[in-house]
């Protein structure tokens, strides 16, 4: 029987990857910044952080763009606090996962694993109950009283990139906004977007989906 060879990634395979970055550059936490009055908070941002805060688990189906126009599709699962997994379609050998504590990007093909702390990471805002999303949220313009816009990112450290996310209002989702896509952008301006369809909310997930196999040999995590 032939093999069908996994579906090799254009040349763009390092700028994937350091787009996946964009979504795990580091941010200066609360904590970790100087003593000053917090501004006040947009309304609409207050609803947006509370929307996202109020999923408890999501599936989804995903397409993500990168900056020279390739897609990729597959399965978003998502269980907060912390949990999401980035299932791409047959023939990609890349997964990314995060156990509630790392965000992991895992290379079948080159048997290539990295981490990343995901605490104080942009996806954090969509993860991490506690995260103070508002304090580093700028509330964008659409002209449409059902689209919102937000970015995430802290001022101080343009080198640490930024994420964009667009909700549309959506009775029937937690909070009313659904959460429809995503924008990372890194400190090169490479862009990575992730747009979302067909959204479940509070779906039952298998107890293993945010583990996986270890390419290099030393066992399943």
């Amino acid at each position: 029987m032939t093999r069908t060879p996994a579906r090799r990634l254009p040349a763009s395979r390092s700028l994937f990857a350091a787009a996946l970055l964009a979504l795990a550059a580091p941010v200066v936490s609360a904590a970790a910044a100087p003593e000053a009055a917090a501004p006040a908070v947009n309304p609409q941002i207050e609803q947006a952080v509370a929307a996202l805060r109020a999923i408890t688990t999501l599936q989804a189906d995903f397409v993500q763009t990168d900056r020279n126009g390739q897609r990729l599709t597959g399965v978003l699962s998502m269980q907060r606090p912390g949990k999401i997994r980035f299932q791409y379609e047959a023939g990609v050998p890349l997964l990314i996962v995060s156990d509630g504590s790392a965000l992991t990007l895992i290379d079948y093909e080159v048997r290539q694993v990295q981490r990343w702390p995901i605490r104080n990471s942009p996806l954090g805002a969509l993860l991490d109950p506690n995260k103070d999303v508002a304090r580093f949220a700028t509330l964008n313009q659409t002209g449409h009283p059902d689209v919102l816009s937000m970015d995430v990112h802290d001022p101080r450290h343009p080198e640490y990139g930024s994420i964009t996310m667009i909700m549309l209002k959506k009775a029937g989702a937690p909070g009313g906004w659904e959460l429809n896509s995503w924008i990372a952008l890194d400190s090169q301006n490479r862009r990575t977007t992730v747009r979302l369809s067909n959204q479940r909310y509070g779906v039952a997930l298998p107890s293993n989906i945010f583990r996986w196999n270890d390419p290099r040999g030393t066992g399943r995590k």
